[in-house]
């Protein structure tokens, strides 16, 4: 298992729309809403190093989803 922390930036007050789609995705095990210069942090685990590309890219598709970072674990 590939574990993966994102950070995303929402658009203005569309923080608990993202947080609820967010939850929705089967490989997400938990997200929150936060303080900072990110707004959602979401901790997943994908089976490959190719589906967390492709959990990226589902990510940032969602409406009012502005930008995320995603950190991979390696140890």
């Amino acid at each position: 298992m590939t574990n993966v922390c994102m950070l995303i930036r929402v658009l203005r007050g569309k923080g608990p729309g993202v947080l609820s789609k967010l939850k929705k995705l089967p490989q997400v095990k938990s997200a929150h809403l936060v303080l900072g210069r990110y707004d959602v942090v979401a901790f997943a685990e994908t089976r490959t190093y190719r589906a967390v590309t492709a959990l990226s890219l589902k990510v940032n598709a969602i409406e009012g989803v502005k930008s995320s970072e995603t950190l991979v674990e390696v140890a």
